[in-house]
């Protein structure tokens, strides 16, 4: 059986084709995009390789990106704390014990420079994984390009900024979700006017794949969010062509290599359809699906580490064989800690030979009409539309979310997973078979347990040399934004250029939102 439940056949022909399957496939860079977005995909350049890094103070983790960089990455991903992730400053009681333990740190925008120094921001593509403060990021990141000399509309990259997913598998949300989704909607609207290359959310399925989703219920459960994310842009005036070009997706790439490749080609297709039919998008890049994917940090073991690096080098050959534009490959350490430097630079290398000493980049979309692969493509197409059409059928996807749908679905299939392996039905390698009587000693990075004293000495000399008046008047026009209806980002990229801090704005934002927890309705 695939991961999604279809029985796999030991053998394919031609009876097993899907019917109508040049239309179906389309040419490449041509609408359904089946074979990918592009017309010429790889053979002009190689996807965007891009790492994704970032721990303890923001020195350190701009030694890192310079370490990469150095060793040929092409696109920056940064890794923030958990409380920066949830709106707090590294000296507020609830960050205790979290100060840059999964991510870097950034409490403002001396912070944010910090992050960034050396690194000329007109030049390189970054990529933030925030979600309920992205808009604050965004912004901060702006304030220092705006430093260097760089204008919004020479910046290039991606925030997640995917407030659905939260709810759903991930839990760093902070605002209930319907000013959650006002905010994604202000996002959308100021970036079409001040930092217009931006990509504007990144609509991911990889945290719901990471909590047990299968790729039919990654897919569904991702392209429902983006639908709802449509539908909250149109609400607010945006016009569809305004927006649904910046639109970018988020998924995982598993070692289960063929079914893989056909998620990525379905969801190409669902998607082109969506905008074209049933939102009427007329630019064909509002048609197109493009996602960035890493490979599965839940499929990593702790136990013989080393044996990640070939599991990583085969979800990437996924990835790519799938379409991806670009790709963060994970370092062999992540089950045990934050990756090395070693380790990091490793995980790139696999992206290079990948990429330059293979032939995959000499031909666009290798697998088309393979027996198997398009039969592959279309159960699973079937198997998301019927997921997608359960979910609508609760009214919309924060509807199915608030009766706990997706939730209860990727448990189940998580739940079945784990028996699996359990009871060795599910093979993995040096967890459950193939194991070894003792594992080699390994020594993983560690975070400075004095980083949270740094950063709140740090904070409190911020708070001592910025105009406090400034600061408050600023979050004063941001509540009364949020109050309102106009765009929140404009007053809250005032406080932030006033040096109010990550907290402080979101904290802002509490006082007029609220916060949400599980069991509230809205």
């Amino acid at each position: 059986m695939s991961e999604s439940g279809f029985p796999i056949k030991p053998i394919y022909d031609e009876n097993d084709l899907p019917d109508q399957l040049a239309s179906r496939l389309g040419a490449p860079g041509e609408y359904p995009y089946t074979r990918g977005v592009y017309r010429t995909m790889y053979t002009s350049r190689p996807w965007t390789m891009r790492q994704y890094a970032g721990f303890g103070t923001a020195a350190e983790s701009n030694a890192r990106y310079h370490q990469l960089l150095a060793a040929g990455t092409t696109g920056l991903s940064v890794a923030f704390d958990l409380p920066t992730q949830m709106g707090y400053d590294s000296d507020d009681p609830v960050a205790h014990g979290e100060v840059g333990k999964v991510g870097v740190a950034i409490d403002s925008l001396d912070d944010m420079r910090l992050l960034f120094d050396g690194i000329p921001l007109d030049k390189v593509s970054t990529s933030m994984t925030i979600n309920a403060p992205a808009s604050i990021l965004l912004l901060l990141y702006q304030l220092v390009a705006e430093e260097q000399g760089v204008a919004g509309p020479a910046l290039n990259g991606t925030i997640q900024n995917d407030i659905l997913k939260e709810y759903i598998a991930r839990g760093t949300y902070i605002f209930p979700p319907k000013p959650s989704l006002r905010l994604v909607a202000d996002t959308f609207g100021y970036c079409r006017k001040e930092v217009p290359r931006w990509n504007t959310i990144s609509i991911s399925g990889y945290h719901m794949a990471e909590a047990g989703a299968t790729p039919v219920q990654e897919i569904a459960f991702t392209l429902a969010n983006g639908v709802e994310y449509v539908r909250a842009a149109l609400a607010a005036g945006l016009g569809i062509d305004d927006f649904a070009p910046r639109l970018s997706f988020f998924f995982v790439a598993r070692t289960t290599l063929l079914e893989e490749v056909a998620k990525f080609r379905a969801a190409r297709r669902i998607w082109a359809r969506l905008m074209r039919e049933d939102f009427g998008a007329q630019d064909p890049k509002s048609w197109m699906l493009r996602f960035h994917t890493q490979t599965a940090g839940v499929q990593l073991t702790a136990q013989q580490p080393e044996v990640n690096l070939v599991r990583v080098a085969v979800q990437g050959l996924a990835a790519v064989f799938g379409g991806t534009q670009s790709l963060h490959t994970n370092s062999f350490d992540e089950a045990i800690a934050l990756p090395t430097e070693k380790a990091a630079r490793l995980a790139l290398r696999t992206q290079q030979v990948l990429a330059y000493e293979t032939d995959l980049t000499s031909t666009v979309d290798p697998f088309a009409g393979s027996y198997v692969v398009e039969a592959m493509t279309a159960e699973v197409e079937a198997g998301a539309t019927e997921l997608m059409e359960r979910v609508f059928a609760h009214g919309s996807s924060v509807e199915a979310i608030e009766a706990g749908f997706q939730k209860r679905e990727i448990e189940t299939a998580a739940y079945k997973v784990a028996q699996e392996i359990d009871a060795g039905e599910r093979v993995v390698v040096g967890l459950n078979r193939f194991t070894l009587d003792e594992e080699e000693p390994y020594e993983p990075l560690r975070v400075d347990p004095t980083i949270e004293k740094a950063q709140a000495e740090r904070l409190a000399e911020l708070r001592r040399n910025r105009d406090a008046g400034a600061v408050e008047r600023a979050l004063g026009e941001l509540r009364a934004a949020a109050e309102g209806t106009a765009n929140a980002l404009y007053p809250m990229r005032e406080a932030l250029r006033a040096r109010a801090t990550v907290g402080e704005v979101s904290g802002a934002l509490r006082e007029v939102w609220g916060v949400y927890r599980p069991s509230d309705r809205f």
